[in-house]
């Protein structure tokens, strides 16, 4: 599998994102490089969340991966600006826009 795609739900804060980073560490460990992370169904992110994506961000560039990030609400963009992680993580408007980008065609 060339690329994984994980989509969270509601509530990201430190317990949830430290889920998904685990489940991330585990993805990388099967030997996938990129990985997409669908934000479109969290309602919420707290800073922890933040720094618990930093931190996975690091580790799965550190395996040599590629960690994504698309469909953020409003909400959720809003933090990213003001904590100026949108210049940091690759940012994309939705799955198509990332399977374009990426070069998978749609089935």
């Amino acid at each position: 599998m060339s690329h994984k795609v994980i989509q969270p739900t509601k509530l990201l804060d430190g317990i949830s994102a430290n889920q998904l980073r685990n489940e991330i560490s585990d993805v990388t460990a099967e030997g996938v490089k990129t990985i997409l992370i669908d934000l479109q169904d969290v309602t919420f992110m707290n800073s922890s969340a933040i720094g618990a994506l930093v931190a996975t961000l690091k580790a799965v560039r550190a395996k040599g991966g590629n960690l994504s990030l698309c469909s953020l609400n409003d909400q959720v963009r809003i933090v990213f600006e003001l904590t100026k992680m949108d210049q940091i993580f690759d940012i994309y408007a939705d799955r198509q826009e990332f399977d374009q980008k990426i070069g998978i065609s749609a089935s």
